[in-house]
Order: C-alpha cells, then structure tokens, then sequence
C-alpha cells in the first residue's frame, strides 16, 4: 500500500510538474556572449535588427556593426558618430540617425555599403539644429527620423519637418500605428501628418515612457523607465498590478519586445530582463547571475529563429530560446551529475559533490541546489527502491528523507541496487567489493550479508531469475545465487555472443528481458541450451544507428542510447512503433558523463539528462524550428584588386569575370546560424578545380584558392547547423580570363603565323633542295678533290717516311761509324800508348856499348817509331768528326751554358754517345778519376743537384 501511495506522489508532482510547465520555463537555455572585443566597437548597443538574408545588426556608439554568423562589419557615419537607432526596408536600406546626421545605408553594386546622408537636405537655418535621432519608424510609406526636438518625414524622396508641441521624449510604432510621447501633450497619434492627443495620457507627463505593447481587448502596456507598468484602454491609464510590474518598478525599465508567442521580454536596468505573459506572470529571468555579461540590458530583439539578442550596457548576449534543452548548471551550484530522481516534489541529483536537491515547487526560482546532509563527497546514483529513497555513494547506502540522511544501511561505498524479481523484499547492491544482499524488515531496507565468491564491482548489472548479469573486462559474467543467498554457488564467463560479434559491449533491460549487445545486434540468453541468440525484432530497431554504447529504457518504453559520447532516443508511439530521435541532443555532444547514462523522465514531455556540467532539461513538446534546414551563403568573393561583398541587397551577377592577373581568389562563408557556432560547419567545392567536397569543419569560413588556371568555375557551399541539418548549396560561377597569350585571339593569331611559317618553311624548303643538290654537286667535286689530295698527300707522308726511315738509317750507319772510328781510335791510342812506352824504354838502353853499326840501327829504330807516333793523326780526326756530327747538340749546350768550356763540350758529347769512363779517359788521355772530376765540374756549371742523371740531362737537351 505504501508503494502505491508513492507512486501516487510521484503522479501529483509530475502533473503539477507539468501544469507549471504551461507557464513557467524550467532551466535556462545557451547564452553566448559577445564582448567589444568580438566585434571591435564601444560597449553600448542601442538596437538590434535583422535583414531578409538573416544577417544581425546592431546600433553601436562607434556605427552600425553586421554580424553574419562568421564575421563583424562595420559600417560607420562620415562624422564617425554613434548610431542610437537604424531602420531596414524591403529594398536593402538601412535608415540610420546618429549625433545631428541621419540618412541611409545602400550597397554599391560590388556589395560595399555605401552611406548617403540626408540631413543635408534640411535647411538648418529655417529650422533648430538636429539633435540626436533616438527612434527611426517606416510608417505606411513614409520614414521618420525622430529627434527630440522634431522628427523628419521622408516621402517620395523629399523631406519635411514635424515639430514637437514642446518636446517629444519617444516614440513608438504599435502594430499599425505610431505614437510620440511629449513632454506637455502626453502620447500623441500621428495620422494623416499630423499629431493628434490620446485622451487621459498627461498622467504621463512626468514619466519617461521606453516601450508600449499591445494587449488584449484593444489596451496597450505602457513601460516607464522609473514608474513602473500601465494599462491604457484609450480613457484612463492604471498602473498594470502583476509580478511583472513589480519586478520593473524595482529594477528601472529601458524598453523590451513583443515575442511572436505572445510572451514580451522587458529589459531592465539592474537585473537583466524578465519574459512575462500578457497578464504579467514572468515565465523566465535572466541576469549576470544565468549568464548575461552585465544587468543594464539596453535593447531586445528576437530574431528569425525565435531566438532573444540583448543589447547590453556593454556587449551582446544570444539567448537561444529556441532549443528544446535548457541547463542547470554551474549557475545553480550543480557540477558532474550520474543520476537524478523526482521524489516527494522533490528533484535529486546525484553529482560528484555528494547529494542535491531542489524542491519543484520552486524549482523556476534562481536558488541553488540544496546538498541533502551526510552525502558530502562521490555519489554515484539515487534511485527509489521499494518506496525508499536510497542514495549509492562513497559513503555507503543511505536512506534519504525530505532532504536529510536518515539512515545508513551499510558504510560500503555503493555503485547501485536492484530488487530481486519474484523477490519485491529482497535487493541487491553493488558495492566496490562485490555485491551484497538486502532485506525490507517492517517496510525498511536492512543489511542481511555479503555475497561471498565474487570480488570486483561492475558499474551496472541485471538480474533475471536467481542469476546476475553483468560486463567486466569485455567478458559477460553470470552469477548464480545460492538457495539461501549467501554467496554464488557458481560463476560462468562468456568471451563471445556469437561467432560474428566478439565480446560484450552493452548489458540492458528491455521490455522486462535482458539483453546483450554488441556491434548493434541483441541477444537473448538461453538457459537451456546454455548459449546466445539473437533477436531480430530488436536488432532491426538500430539497423540505421550508428554503433550504441549504452542503453537505458525509462519508465515510458522510450529507449535511450549513446553513441560517438552522443546522445539519442527511440521515443515509443502508442501503436508501439518508434520514433527515432538524434537532432535535439546534438549539442549534448561531448558532455554526457562516460559509463553513467543518467536518463530521467517524468513524463512523456520533460526528460532530465546528467551530464558533465550539470543537468540538462528537455521538453519534448517545446515547439522549436532546429530541423528548418540552415541556409548557406557565400559572403565574398575576392581577388587581387577587388573585393565584392556578397548577400547586401545589391543585385548580384550571375557570373564574374577577373583577369588572369588576379588569379588568386577568397571566399568567405555564413550561414545566419547562431545556435551553438562553435558546432556550425562548412563543407566547399570549387568545380573546375576541386575533385570533391572538403570534409566537414567548424574552421573553414575562409577559403583561398591560387595561380588558378583561366576558365569557368563554380563555387558551391553547404552548411551543417549543429543538429547536424544540412543546408541546399549556395553557388558562385566566375570566369578567369586567359592571359594575352592564352587569349582566343592570341590562339588565331598563332595559327596565322602557323600557317605562315609553314608556307614560309615549303618555300625554304623548295630553295634548300635547290641549293641542297647544288651543293651536293659541290660537295661530290669537294670530295672528288679531297680524295685525290688525300691520296697524294698519304703518297708525300709515304715518301717522307720512307726518307725518314733512310735518315734513321743513314744516322744509324752515322752513329756505328762513330763508334768504329771511336774504337779505331781507342786502339790507335793504344798503339801510340805502346809505341811511347817502347820509345820510354829505349831512351833507358846504353847504347854506348853498341858498335857504331848497332847503334846506328837502333837510333834509326828510335826514329822511326817516334814519327809513326807523330805522324798519326786519327785523334784530330775523331775529334773533328765527332764536333760535325753532334754540331746541333753542341751548340744548344752552349746557349744554355755559355760558361762550359771545350774541353767540357767534348765530355758531354762523350757522355751523349754513352761512353764509359774508361773509354773517356783513354780519349781525353787523362785517369778516371780525372774524368769523375770532369763530370762534378760540368755538373756543378749545368746546375744539377745528386739526384739528378747527368747523361739523361744532357739527352733531354
């Protein structure tokens, strides 16, 4: 009976969950900040408006900034002066007013805005000096400046002067009408050019009007920047008593605008903006506190998505209303959450800083999450277990209550629990030793014992019967529970599922059966036959999904998995088919907590998600536009030379001509995507050039391409948001020209001149085979005569050798006469040599003991022997011979060596004809060491170091 009363609890809150959903936002949405840094201008943002292509704009004190999704421009006053309101029209003009100047933006037909003032159409003599333009309406079709002191009407090009009854504050277009408020009329009509009073509305006089919406039942909502809210039914003005007014009165007003939901958001000067309804119940706050960069929130705008841009005391603020996930996060004091759970009208959220709650009866308000006493410190899951709140953590398994800890079931720490089927007083949990058994004793949970035979602690099991599933180290593994469930009686490790898928990757519970899965294929067990089979009915349910790693069915049938650390759902129809469901969590990508898929749903529209940062909030019925498929643009296109900004309301070609000069081209994309940027990817082409698309990036806003050959190409763009939608192509065609000589006139030309030089070359060649067999001709008679030449020639070379050959040989004869006569003369010099020695031993014969007779004989003998000593002559003779015969030699060696004398002369040619020492000293009649001496002086005069050979010099010469 208990449990059903808590689950009747739990019924009642999430249906009052439910109904204050109709009116209240739970959680806050994206916000992304942009400082003056982002889009390099002053801190002050007076409005916001969008243009037709969904490019931003925003009124700045240094000019008007465009912001494309990709890129800032800005475009500023001649005098540089601030922008406190501008104006878009249909045709691509931005009316602007500034410091004493107003008029209008327009694009030159290269996309350049150009700025075209028409102040100066005023004659300022005629009229007071214009202040500054505070509000620019387009009015049926007229655009009017106003100023303080007046406003300017622009109609069919000309200008006129509307003049304040004393002085205007603002004023504001509400539907299709306009109103001014002055200083002593109070609001004031325009209709037919003129300002007509609204009756009751002096009350205002004193109170500075900054917005008026419209109402129901023909009444308008007056904003006062100090005063607070009033109601105007056209008689009587009455302050608007709501939340909403009090917030304003308390905070100071600065405007704010009507949603396309009927909701209006109002800026305040302190404490950001409200979002309230039109009886003044605020749905939402944000301020610096959820994520704003300040609380002075000068400007609001919602734009083409539904999304809210504020314009703030400094920068700008995107609030991304339009997605169906809110968050709870660091703003709410929330860190890493593993699980959460709605309990006694409270939400718990299991986080690594212990335990937190937050009643839902406030869960709109700004308070932080509340830690429930006793869970300080890692806690892994909170779960309702047979009517009890029990929370798994470091700590143990404890027993929570209205945010206290009201019992300890054991100090182990906890992963999870699980009752036993069949079983509903009996629970199992996971503890980091193993697993242990719990009893429900007087509707409490109680220790009973450990379960013995297994150590280790899986991060999630299932139980079937008497057997606990569970995956540890890629195996499957199958514990039996004895009878009396002390212990496992056995554990069965499984490696496989099946032949085709090895190992394990997921183990879950499905329509109350577990199932095994692995590459996307579920398997039942069969106790049986002791083996895995799988299920084809479920199998096919994820043919189409990308490879899951953990699944979780929530108490509505709806199956959720992850995958790639994303997110997604196959939401459960009430035919029982499914819806599967990826785009809304795409920006849960990354953040999702690893092995701790923490899905709580509370009812078929709210759904809470743990992630690693806090806890996220999605609305399933939340209308949003994130599947409109993103559009793509290429913003410009240029080149050196030019630059054409593209997508500024000028008419664009449909093909662009560039020299070849300017070859090297730029691209830069945007899509008018602001949701999630840093997720917002492009993907190009270039054909003509590129065989295919680039790959997806979130860093490729830019493209250059260089030295690009001439011809025709076509860039095209695509876009994927960050719900991974893919936007049409958007393309650009462009033409390089040829260079002058890859011109097509160039190409004539060259075959001009080709068929030219071709003629030119048949009649060279006509007279080159003229010339060619006059020259053969020539060249026969040329070879004719340079053959005979040749033959007498080799005959004159025959008879020069042969004449050769008799002087080598006539030189040879020479050379061994030489040393015939050589050796004649040697052996005459012997001769003489024996002869002198007989006369020697002559003289020393007494020939006075001769009779006169002998004497007479013997001095004849004597005589006779001296004249044939002095009458040879061979020596004079072998020495004029051999002067003749090395004539040539001799007279080098004296040019060279002027200083040897003749007898040094007859050494060296003694030495030329390799004469031995011996031999040259019986020629020259001196010893051989006379001769050895000879040899030093002349070497010594010839300049010859030890080394070097005497006769071989003396050949070289």
């Amino acid at each position: 009976m208990s449990l059903i009363k808590s689950y009747f609890s739990i019924l009642l809150v999430m249906l009052s969950f439910h109904l204050l959903g109709q009116e209240k936002k739970i959680g806050l949405p994206e916000i992304k900040n942009y400082n003056r840094i982002d889009y390099k201008g002053d801190t002050q943002i007076w409005q916001i408006n969008q243009d037709k292509r969904g490019n931003l704009y925003f009124a700045n004190n240094k000019g008007l900034f465009q912001f494309d999704g990709s890129s800032w421009r800005k475009y500023a006053l001649p005098n540089s002066g601030f922008i406190r309101a501008f104006k878009i029209d249909d045709s691509g003009k931005i009316f602007v007013g500034g410091n004493a100047e107003f008029g209008y933006f327009k694009p030159n037909s290269k996309g350049k805005m150009k700025y075209y003032s028409l102040s100066k159409l005023i004659n300022k003599n005629a009229t007071k000096i214009i202040s500054i333009i505070w509000k620019i309406h387009s009015y049926n079709d007229e655009i009017i400046f106003q100023s303080f002191t007046n406003a300017y009407i622009l109609k069919n090009n000309k200008l006129k002067i509307l003049e304040a009854p004393y002085r205007f504050q603002f004023s504001f277009k509400v539907g299709s009408k306009l109103y001014f408020q002055d200083h002593k009329k109070g609001l004031l009509e325009y209709k037919n050019n003129k300002l007509v009073p609204l009756e009751g509305t002096t009350i205002l006089n004193n109170k500075e009007i900054w917005a008026i919406f419209k109402l129901p039942d023909n009444k308008l909502l007056i904003e006062t920047i100090n005063n607070g809210l009033f109601i105007y039914d056209f008689k009587k003005i009455l302050p608007w008593k709501t939340e909403a007014n009090e917030f304003m009165i308390k905070n100071g007003a600065l405007g704010g605008t009507t949603l396309k939901n009927n909701l209006i958001v109002l800026n305040s000067a302190t404490n950001g903006i409200i979002i309230c309804d039109k009886k003044g119940n605020i749905i939402q706050h944000f301020n610096k506190k959820k994520g704003l960069q300040n609380n002075t929130v000068l400007t609001s705008f919602e734009d083409n998505k539904n999304n809210i841009w504020l314009g703030l005391d400094s920068g700008i603020d995107f609030i991304n209303e339009n997605s169906p996930i809110k968050y709870f996060g660091s703003n709410h004091g929330i860190s890493t959450v593993y699980a959460s759970v709605v309990h006694n009208n409270n939400l718990y959220i299991a986080t690594n800083q212990g335990l937190l709650y937050h009643s839902m009866k406030d869960i709109f308000d700004d308070n932080n999450f509340n830690l429930v006493s006793g869970t300080s410190g890692q806690a892994w899951n909170i779960q309702v277990v047979g009517g009890q709140l029990i929370c798994s953590s470091n700590k143990g398994a404890l027993v929570i209550e209205e945010g206290k800890t009201v019992n300890i079931i054991d100090s182990n720490g906890y992963i999870s629990f699980k009752l036993i089927p069949n079983k509903p007083n009996y629970m199992i949990g996971c503890n980091y030793t193993g697993f242990a058994l719990f009893e429900k004793v007087s509707n409490k949970w109680k220790y009973k014992n450990k379960l013995e035979g297994f150590y280790g602690y899986p991060f999630s099991f299932q139980i079937k019967n008497s057997n606990l599933w569970f995956q540890l180290d890629n195996l499957i593994y199958k514990a039996t529970l004895s009878d009396d469930m002390k212990r496992f009686k056995s554990i069965k490790t499984y490696k496989n599922l099946s032949q085709r898928d090895k190992g394990i990757r997921s183990i879950q519970q499905i329509k109350n059966t577990i199932y095994f899965q692995k590459n996307n294929h579920f398997y039942k067990y069969s106790e049986d036959q002791d083996l895995f089979y799988e299920d084809k009915k479920i199998s096919n349910l994820f043919k189409n999904i990308p490879e899951i790693t953990e699944i979780k069915e929530d108490d509505y049938g709806n199956i959720w998995y992850t995958f790639k650390e994303s997110l997604g759902a196959l939401m459960k129809n009430k035919n029982g088919t499914y819806n599967n469901i990826i785009t809304p969590f795409s920006n849960l990508t990354g953040n999702l907590v690893s092995n701790f898929l923490s899905v709580n749903t509370m009812n078929s529209e709210n759904t809470f998600i743990g992630l690693t940062s806090g806890i996220a909030y999605y609305n399933l019925k939340q209308k949003n536009n994130f599947e409109v498929k993103p559009k793509a643009y290429i913003r410009s296109f240029s080149y050196p030379g030019d630059t054409l900004i593209l997508g500024n309301g000028q008419k664009e070609l449909e093909n662009y001509k560039i020299p070849y000069k300017s070859n090297h081209v730029k691209f830069s994309f945007s899509s008018p995507t602001f949701e999630n940027l840093e997720n917002v990817e492009f993907s190009y082409q270039l054909e003509g050039f590129d065989k295919k698309w680039s790959s997806w990036s979130n860093n490729n806003s830019i493209k250059e391409y260089t030295n690009l050959r001439e011809g025709k190409y076509k860039m095209k763009i695509k876009v994927r948001n960050s719900y991974g939608i893919q936007s049409d192509e958007a393309l650009l065609t462009f033409t390089i020209s040829p260079p002058w000589y890859r011109h097509t006139l160039a190409y004539i030309i060259y075959t001009l001149i080709l068929f030219i030089i071709i003629y030119l070359i048949r009649i060279r060649i006509k007279i080159k085979i003229r010339k060619s067999k006059y020259y053969e001709r020539l060249e026969q008679r040329r070879l004719y005569l340079e053959k005979e030449t040749k033959i007498r020639q080799e005959q004159y070379e025959l008879e020069k050798e042969i004449e050769k050959l008799k002087n080598d040989k006539l030189k040879t004869k020479i050379l061994a006469k030489d040393k015939e006569l050589v050796n004649n003369s040697l052996q005459v010099a012997k001769k003489n040599k024996v002869l002198n020695t007989i006369i020697n031993k002559i003289k020393d014969i007494n020939i006075d003991n001769f009779d006169e007779a002998t004497k007479t004989q013997f001095t004849k003998l004597n005589r006779s022997i001296v004249k044939e000593v002095n009458a040879d002559k061979s020596w004079q003779d072998l020495e004029k011979h051999i002067k003749n015969v090395h004539y040539d030699f001799l007279k080098r060696l004296k040019e060279k060596h002027p200083n040897v004398s003749s007898r040094e002369l007859d050494l060296a040619t003694y030495l030329l004809m390799n004469m031995s020492t011996k031999e040259i000293a019986e020629i020259m009649n001196i010893s051989t060491g006379g001769v050895e001496l000879a040899r030093y002086r002349l070497r010594k005069k010839l300049g010859l170091n030890k080394k070097e050979n005497l006769t071989g010099f003396l050949m070289s010469i």
